[in-house]
């Protein structure tokens, strides 16, 4: 696993040993990055189960001015700090020990992320319950791209979300929505 292009291209990353944690597959990263290339640049990015800091990594890498990374299991996240120090850009990175609910509970209000990964395990279906809870926590900004990693084939569906794509890779599959406008945003 390495970072596929930008200011750290072809560090390699560290992963965790152990089968809790699941790393997106290197051509599901590059068709995951291929959609969003272009919308990354001086974004705020939150990898919500951060695993071992890829995705994150890889839009700081590609432009991203920040990302916060969650992740409740504490060797993930020492796996992580490795990472963003390897790849340099560990000044750009919050690395959090939290649950999900507990990350989004204690930031709601607080900060608006433009670019947000969602790839819970796949087995507790979590993608749905912590899309909602970042939107009712107004932690996604308007426009923001929200990708959802999934095994399930149905596209991940949210009110005030519209599909911009959904794709099958292998066993895999990413929904990219994208947050619609608010009236009460702009007042």
């Amino acid at each position: 696993m390495r970072i596929i292009t930008g200011s750290a291209r072809g560090t390699k990353l560290q992963t965790l040993d152990g089968l809790e944690t699941r790393p997106t597959a290197e051509r599901v990263k590059e068709a995951i990055f291929s959609m969003i290339q272009f919308e990354l640049d001086g974004k705020r990015v939150l990898d919500l189960f951060g695993g071992s800091g890829q995705m994150g990594l890889e839009a700081l890498s590609r432009g991203a001015v920040k990302a916060t990374f969650v992740d409740v299991n504490r060797e993930a996240v020492e796996v992580i700090k490795a990472n963003a120090k390897k790849t340099k850009l560990f000044d750009k990175c919050v690395i959090l020990n939290a649950d999900y609910k507990s990350f989004i509970r204690g930031n709601a209000g607080k900060e608006r992320y433009d670019v947000i990964f969602l790839d819970p395990p796949y087995a507790l279906d979590l993608v749905k319950d912590a899309l909602d809870r970042v939107t009712r926590a107004g932690l996604a900004a308007t426009g923001a791209l929200v990708v959802c990693e999934s095994d399930r084939p149905e596209p991940v569906e949210a009110e005030g979300y519209a599909v911009r794509r959904h794709a099958r890779y292998g066993k895999i599959y990413i929904t990219l929505l994208e947050k619609e406008t608010n009236e009460d945003e702009n007042e």
